[in-house]
């Protein structure tokens, strides 16, 4: 069977899951009408079938609805001039409505809906008219922060941190705020009649759920954002606006025992293999040793020191650019430093996502590179996103890790090195990991760092990031893969596996209750130990059965 027969095939298995489910749940169903309800928000993260971050949101209504909550699902009728999938598939193009629409009525049938519809405010649109894009950045109406709420957005779409003052940006910028705007005025009045226990939205940045989010938050509704979690098929919820920058709590009582230690150790060994995924995507087919020629090039400098970028559009940029006004900054600087070493040999490694197919970046790394002329460096080997080699080969051969805020900062901590950050990254707050108080500071330390003899970790620190990655990896990583399964060649959506109405009971799902104890207890969003100790146990008999 051809690649498209299978993908047609398993978008029919999906439709007629869907339509069963969902009639399922409307018969079971007995929302309490003196309940406040629950408010459910997505507008970017897919345009047809269903995505990760859509299925989250979906299973969760759905479990809400069985245990009485009443739930209201907000959904996009051709309510944005531009949406962001959209956009960054073609800037100039129209969104393909009538398809989403198609699979949103699948989605959201037999439930109670709110729909978010367009109507151009003239007097907006006029402001609007000669601003450049930076004055739209700064833009606010009527007192909502309009330009703030949107500029992430307008870079993920574009795929950039810089934005030229053009016509085709701010056409899309002026797009993107009069959309939030109708977000703003249709959110200002369902909040107010129906005034929700709490708003559960995807990200929280991306423009429309950024301007739900701060809509609710205006009026002191408490708000829940989510994001995928790094282990396949999860989510990460949290309460409040930016889920992307994973803000975790590990509490002082959570214990390092053997079975964590083991358990860290197995995930740890498939992913310095490079055998992971996140979000749908693997971003490593293989990974390459250091060869023969690499040992060749380390025997001739004294030191190497890995440099270890990010996507300059991401979301996580929003709360790593802390020290730095953005990450070609922190890079500037570092290329500062590689000069006035000759002696070290710096291996600047550009993220895989950069080569991403359909979210290349368009201000890239390599971009960088080129305009700067660092590959003609001596002590410099440039390490494109497509190329395969070892990131943890090199961690292992450094004397010490540079890196803005990638998660792999962690993981060399975890391989005993230390790591100097240009960016606050997710582990920064925890001690985990050396990020400065200013660029200066920033300097100094990598200048007092490639002096030193001998570099160690300091103490206690490789304990805290072994807690750390695992309660972030098994705690508040919530696992839905009892109901979801990847669709097959479309990294980042999923099907609906077979399961019973009752499995959506939060008595019967420990990520479902831990939900329920999240969104309408207002508890910390994190699986149980219990939980947590079942799914390491069904793990280990997995691993015990014969191929």
């Amino acid at each position: 069977m051809t690649s498209w027969m299978v993908q047609k095939t398993a978008a029919l298995r999906l439709r007629q899951r869907l339509r069963a489910m969902a009639r399922q749940v409307a018969r079971r169903a007995k929302p309490n009408p003196n309940l406040p309800p629950v408010v459910f928000f997505n507008a970017s993260t897919r345009l047809w079938g269903l995505s990760l971050n859509a299925a989250f949101q979906l299973l969760t209504a759905w479990s809400l609805r069985l245990t009485g909550i009443p739930v209201v699902q907000v959904v996009c009728q051709a309510g944005l001039s531009h949406c962001l999938l959209a956009a960054a598939e073609d800037p100039e193009g129209s969104p393909p409505c009538s398809l989403c629409l198609s699979w949103t009525r699948r989605m959201y049938a037999h439930a109670r809906t709110e729909a978010l519809v367009y109507e151009e405010d003239p007097d907006l649109a006029a402001s609007l008219q000669d601003l450049s894009v930076e004055d739209m950045a700064q833009f606010t109406y009527h007192g909502v922060p309009l330009g703030a709420l949107v500029v992430p957005s307008v870079r993920w779409a574009l795929r950039r941190h810089h934005l030229p003052d053009d016509e085709p940006t701010r056409r899309l910028f002026r797009r993107f705020l009069l959309s939030a705007w109708q977000v703003r005025e249709r959110f200002r009045v369902l909040l107010d009649s129906l005034a929700p226990q709490t708003v559960v939205v995807f990200n929280g940045l991306f423009y429309p759920e950024a301007v739900a989010c701060w809509t609710a938050s205006r009026r002191g509704i408490p708000v829940i954002t989510h994001e995928t979690g790094l282990r396949p098929m999860s989510a990460y919820f949290t309460h409040g606006p930016n889920a992307p920058a994973y803000p975790i709590q590990v509490p002082h009582t959570f214990e390092w025992t053997p079975e964590r230690e083991a358990r860290l150790h197995a995930y740890l060994e498939k992913r310095f293999q490079g055998a992971f995924t996140m979000a749908g995507v693997r971003f490593w087919p293989r990974m390459l040793p250091l060869d023969d020629a690499w040992e060749a090039r380390l025997r001739r400098f004294k030191q190497m020191v890995p440099v270890f970028t990010n996507v300059v559009f991401d979301t996580s940029q929003v709360y790593a650019n802390v020290l730095f006004p953005h990450m070609f900054a922190w890079l500037d600087t570092v290329l500062d430093i590689i000069r006035e070493h000759p002696e070290t040999l710096f291996v600047l490694r550009a993220h895989p996502d950069e080569h991403r197919p359909g979210k290349a970046a368009r201000e890239s790394v390599r971009d960088w590179v080129n305009a700067r002329g660092v590959d003609r460096l001596p002590n410099v080997v440039f390490v494109d996103a497509h190329e395969y080699l070892s990131s943890y080969a090199l961690i292992q051969r450094a004397k010490f890790v540079m890196v803005y805020n990638s998660t792999i900062g962690l993981e060399a901590v975890l391989l005993g090195k230390r790591v100097l950050c240009g960016g606050r990254a997710r582990y920064t707050p925890y001690g985990i990991g050396k990020l400065p108080h200013t660029p200066r500071t920033f300097r100094r330390t990598a200048e007092a760092w490639l002096r030193a003899r001998h570099l160690e970790v300091a103490e206690g620190q490789v304990l805290r990031a072994k807690k750390f990655l695992y309660y972030q990896l098994y705690k508040v990583s919530l696992p839905f893969d009892r109901f979801l399964e990847p669709f097959p060649g479309v990294p980042g959506y999923v099907l609906l596996k077979p399961f019973a109405l009752e499995d959506l009971y939060p008595d019967r799902s420990p990520t479902l209750a831990a939900l329920y104890q999240g969104i309408v207890e207002g508890k910390e969003i994190v699986l149980s130990d219990e939980a947590e100790r079942e799914e390491w146990e069904q793990e280990q008999a997995r691993r015990a059965m014969p191929a």
